[in-house]
């Protein structure tokens, strides 16, 4: 079994608790919630700076890395109430430039209240001013 989720095959839950960005074509059967963006560099480059900003957060918990197939998955954890959600994070090429698909779901509850998608959209403009 993988460390890492499938974004081909992901099925998501008919509950409001997950939020997903992928480029068009690579998680079409899960409905992504947003196309993902394009970055001016290296797929390399990208992964780094992925990893650092998870590595620079208290409340990320790393739970897999692959640096060779552009893969980081971990488990964020709510300040107040301790709960645990799990984002896994695909790096991919894009014509000379790189992409990414990122998946935020909770373990609990039917509503997140926004959680997954805040986080994922907090990453992403992280990454645009790096």
């Amino acid at each position: 079994m993988s460390d890492f989720l499938d974004f081909q095959t992901l099925q998501r839950p008919k509950s409001p608790n997950t939020y997903l960005v992928a480029p068009a074509g690579f998680a079409d059967q899960a409905s992504p919630d947003e196309e993902g963006p394009i970055f001016f560099c290296s797929t390399d480059s990208l992964f780094s700076q992925v990893e650092a900003l998870v590595a620079m957060r208290k409340d990320w918990r790393l739970k897999a890395l692959d640096a060779q197939a552009g893969r980081i998955s971990f488990i964020a954890v709510s300040k107040l109430f301790k709960f645990k959600d799990d984002v896994d994070i695909a790096i991919l090429p894009s014509d000379g430039k790189s992409t990414l698909a990122v998946y935020s779901a909770s373990r609990v509850g039917y509503s997140d209240m926004g959680a997954n998608a805040k986080r994922v959209n907090d990453l992403l403009t992280s990454l645009q001013v790096t």
